[in-house]
Formats: C-alpha cells, structure tokens, sequence
C-alpha cells in the first residue's frame, strides 16, 4: 500500500512564507510526475504546481515567482516552498504523485491559512 503523507502546513500572516513537504510511503518503485494541487472553501480543486522526474515544473499563474516545487527521488519526497503568501492562497493543499503501477495517488492534505 501506498501512501502520501504532507506536512508543513499552518498559519501564516499576509507575506510570509511556508513551506510543505510530501513524503511517499510502501511498496514505491519510483515517482513520476509530483505536485500540488489546492482546493478552497467553495472552490474547485485547481493545480498549483508539477514537476517531472526530469525536473521540468510547471506553475499556475497565480503563483508564479513566488511558489516553488522541488523533489528528492531518493527520498521519495516532494516540496513546495511557498513564498510571499496573500490571503488568497488560503485552502487545503494535496500532494500529488503518479506511481507505476497503482497510477495517481493522493494525499490527505494540509491546511494553508494566510491571515493577519
């Protein structure tokens, strides 16, 4: 069994920074593409950012140059520093990792509060 556990989630006041960590758990051969995805109250999921095994990231625009994902494949761990953070930025954040051969696996996420 495979599991994503993140961490590194709390609160924040407008313009600081956090940071998430997203460790991958059990029978693993290796990750594919990671990321993060985020849902707010009343929202839709949407994605925040990914990152190949190769290292190519992509980013939403709402957090481009201030956001970034990295991983570890010999932790099997994900990150995302996020920097600069605005109220807007407030929800649930899910890691994300495409593992052979169970596919696209989730974790529980992570609260994000950005509040003055």
């Amino acid at each position: 069994q495979v599991q994503l556990v993140e961490s590194g989630g709390g609160l924040v006041q407008p313009g600081g920074s956090l940071s998430l960590s997203c460790a991958a758990s059990g029978n693993i051969f290796r990750l594919n593409t990671v990321g993060w995805y985020r849902q707010a109250p009343g929202k839709q999921r949407e994605l925040v950012a990914t990152m190949t095994r190769g290292a190519r990231s992509n980013y939403a625009d709402s957090v481009k140059g201030r956001f970034t994902i990295s991983r570890d494949n010999t932790k099997d761990t994900v990150y995302l520093q996020m920097n600069v953070l605005k109220p807007e930025d407030t929800a649930v954040y899910y890691c994300y990792a495409e593992i052979p051969p169970m596919g696209d696996c989730w974790g529980q996420g992570t609260q994000v509060t950005v509040s003055s």
